[in-house]
């Protein structure tokens, strides 16, 4: 079988890089030693930052106007996530926001049918319902009943990755740095009442730097560039082995933890 850097194949190369490059979030969010709203807040503000500063000349944001809508949605939804993440982990068990968040392939999967009407591969149902499967088993003696609250949250926010996946297949020619942008800076503003920004170690300051200027910009733009060569369902299957960075949540939240994506 023949495997090609154009289409599916480059689509595919880039949701392995992203994700790759997401995987170093946990091991950096320890580094920071901080809670988890400050993460939040400097993450999404450097982000912000950092990317605007592509968009000065104005030939990125061109895209955008024609559908300010639709960008507009798609900047709302990175923002939330990362906060309903927050949201659900303080509300109930890790092990409950991880098997939920495996869902987010579901959800894409859903939305592409219905909205886009492109048809779903069979081999992407079962691998959707395997990547569930595996995680219901793999967390399955963690799993509660308490923790409605964190629960809803949690399906909220893999219906947000599910749908701004879809979304961004749905507009390829969209520009997704200004995007991610607009998503870093509402972020921050979600975690600003919360967070005491100007409270931190120089190490944390350094951490948060390389998290917010290279880490999770690179990462979340390979992603969500993986859309315009991938069904979203695909790409958001990239995504659930790595449980959104849940593995890591339980040793720093409840305390509170930070949020991935």
């Amino acid at each position: 079988m023949s495997f090609s850097l154009h289409g599916h194949g480059r689509g595919l190369v880039m949701a392995a890089a992203g994700v790759t490059v997401l995987s170093f979030d946990s091991l950096l969010v320890r580094l920071a030693a901080t809670d988890g709203w400050n993460i939040i807040f400097w993450r999404g503000a450097l982000m912000g930052l950092s990317l605007s500063l592509l968009c000065l000349d104005g030939r990125r944001l061109a895209t955008l106007r024609g559908h300010l809508g639709v960008s507009l949605f798609s900047a709302l939804l990175l923002g939330i996530t990362s906060s309903l993440f927050v949201l659900a982990v303080m509300n109930t068990k890790v092990a409950n926001v991880v098997v939920i968040l495996s869902a987010a392939p579901l959800f894409a999967a859903l939305f592409t049918h219905f909205f886009l009407h492109d048809p779903v591969a069979v081999r992407t149902w079962v691998a959707i319902i395997s990547a569930m499967a595996g995680m219901l088993i793999v967390f399955s003696a963690s799993l509660t009943s308490d923790g409605l609250v964190g629960d809803v949250y949690a399906v909220i926010a893999a219906a947000a990755v599910g749908g701004n996946l879809t979304l961004l297949r749905r507009h390829p020619n969209l520009d997704r740095i200004p995007l991610i942008a607009i998503g870093g800076g509402l972020s921050a503003f979600i975690a600003w009442p919360m967070a005491t920004p100007l409270a931190l170690t120089t190490q944390s300051y350094g951490i948060l730097a390389l998290m917010g200027l290279l880490q999770m910009p690179l990462a979340t733009a390979l992603i969500n560039n993986a859309t315009r060569h991938l069904p979203s369902a695909e790409v958001a299957l990239c995504l659930a082995p790595c449980g959104f960075g849940g593995g890591w949540v339980s040793n720093r939240l409840r305390r509170p933890c930070s949020a991935v994506l």
